[in-house]
C-alpha cells in the first residue's frame, strides 16, 4: 500500500454534499460497515439500537461550537475603510486575547487594527504563520459575547450563509455543553434525547468527554506522503468520573463505541499502553493513519469525511483502506448525503 491520499479511490460528487440538515436529526441514513468482513448494510440512524446494545459504552464529545466567524475591515487612516477581512477565532487565550485565522492574510502585521462589522476593535499582536495570528480585543470577549458579534462557522463546502433559525440549533449536538469548538463533532448531530434514552434503557452507558474541535482537524493533507503531515494540537479533557466509567466498562468486557473521530482521538490520546484511560485535561496532536494500533476504540459512529483529510485516514486506520473505499463508493452510488450535515456510518469489527 502506498502512502499518498491519491491512492484512495474516493470521489464525492458536489451535488451530494449536504447543504442543510435533514428535517429530523435521527432520520439520517446509516451505512453499517463490518471492518472484519467488509460487509455493508443500509439502514437509518433511528435504528441505531440494532447495532449499539446494552453491553456498550458510548463515548461522546460534549463540546459546544462558538460563533467564531466574523467580518470586518482594516482600520486604514482611522476610517475603517481598509481591506475587507474574514476572521475565524480558533482558541481563547485570555480575557482579551484569541488565536485566530484571518483571510486574506497578506500584509497583516503586528499592530494592524481591525474594526468588526458587529463588535469591538481588535489588534494583531503576533503573526503565527499559515494565516494564523494572535489578536487582542479592546475589551474582554467571553464565549457568550460571540453570540452577538460572530456567526456559526459553517464549513466552506456549505455554500450558503448561516441561518440562525436552523444552524444555531442544528449545528450543535443536543448534549453540547462546553463552549470552545470551531466545528461541530458532526457524528453526534444525529442523536436525539429520545434515542439516547432508549439506548440507556437497554443498558448502554453514555460517557462524556470534551475535545474542542480546532481548525487543525480540517487542514487538508498536502504532503505527498501523508505520514509526513503535521497535526496541530487540540485541547481535551476527560473527567475522573468519565475515565473511571470507561475503564470499568473495559474491565467488564463492554464494547467501547466512540461517537465521532474527536472522541476517538481523545480516548486514544489518554490511553496508557495497556488501554487504561487517564483522567485530566491536556493537548493532543495524535495523528492516526493506517498502521495505528487502537488501544481503546472498538467501534465508532462517524460521518463521511473529505477525501483529503486526516479524518479519512483515521477511519481507514480503523476499518481498512479497501473497506473505506468500498463503503464510500457504495454511499455515492446509493446517493447518501455527505459531510457535516450528511449521513452517518457505524463501523465495527465482528468478533
Amino acid at each position: 500500500m502506498g502512502h499518498s491520499l491519491k491512492d484512495f479511490n474516493i470521489s464525492i460528487p458536489e451535488e451530494l454534499i449536504a447543504q442543510y440538515p435533514v428535517e429530523e436529526r435521527q432520520r439520517s441514513r446509516l451505512l453499517v460497515l463490518d471492518g472484519s468482513k467488509g460487509s455493508l448494510r443500509d439502514d437509518s440512524f433511528d435504528n441505531l439500537g440494532r447495532y449499539v446494545g446494552g453491553n456498550d459504552c458510548v463515548v461522546f464529545n460534549d463540546t459546544r461550537v462558538i460563533n467564531a466567524r466574523m467580518f470586518g475591515r482594516k482600520l486604514s487612516g482611522g476610517d475603517g475603510k481598509g481591506a475587507r477581512l474574514e476572521l475565524l477565532l480558533t482558541r481563547r487565550l485570555g480575557s482579551r486575547d484569541w488565536r485566530c485565522l484571518i483571510r486574506p492574510a497578506r500584509r497583516m502585521r503586528e499592530g494592524t487594527r481591525i474594526v468588526l462589522d458587529r463588535g469591538p476593535i481588535l489588534e494583531v499582536r503576533s503573526v503565527m504563520g499559515e494565516g494564523s495570528f494572535i489578536v487582542r480585543f479592546e475589551r474582554a470577549v467571553e464565549y457568550e459575547d460571540l453570540l452577538d458579534i460572530g456567526e456559526i462557522p459553517l464549513p466552506k463546502y456549505i455554500k450558503r450563509a448561516p441561518r440562525s433559525t436552523v444552524d444555531e440549533f442544528r449545528y450543535q449536538t443536543i448534549y453540547s455543553k462546553h463552549f470552545g469548538a470551531v466545528a461541530a463533532p458532526t457524528a453526534g448531530l444525529h442523536f436525539t434525547k429520545e434515542l439516547i434514552g432508549n439506548l440507556e434503557q437497554r443498558g448502554a452507558r453514555f460517557v462524556p468527554i470534551t475535545l474542542h474541535v480546532d481548525w487543525a482537524t480540517f487542514r487538508p493533507v498536502r504532503a505527498q506522503d501523508y505520514r509526513k503531515h503535521v497535526m496541530h494540537s487540540e485541547w481535551f479533557d476527560i473527567s475522573e468520573t468519565s475515565a473511571r466509567l470507561i475503564n470499568e466498562c473495559r474491565e467488564q468486557g463492554r464494547r467501547i463505541v466512540c461517537v465521532g473521530t474527536t472522541s476517538v482521538r481523545a480516548v486514544e490520546s489518554a490511553a496508557n499502553t495497556d488501554g487504561r484511560v487517564r483522567a485530566g485535561e491536556r493537548e493532543t496532536n495524535l495523528y492516526i493513519f493506517p498502521g495505528y494500533t487502537f488501544r481503546v476504540t472498538q467501534a465508532m459512529i462517524t460521518n463521511f469525511h473529505m477525501p483529503d483529510s486526516t479524518l479519512i485516514l483515521l477511519v481507514a486506520a480503523f476499518a481498512g483502506k479497501e473497506n473505506i473505499e468500498r463503503a464510500y463508493n457504495h454511499a455515492v452510488a446509493r446517493r447518501y448525503r455527505f459531510y457535516s450535515y450528511g449521513d452517518a456510518m457505524f463501523i465495527h469489527r465482528s468478533g
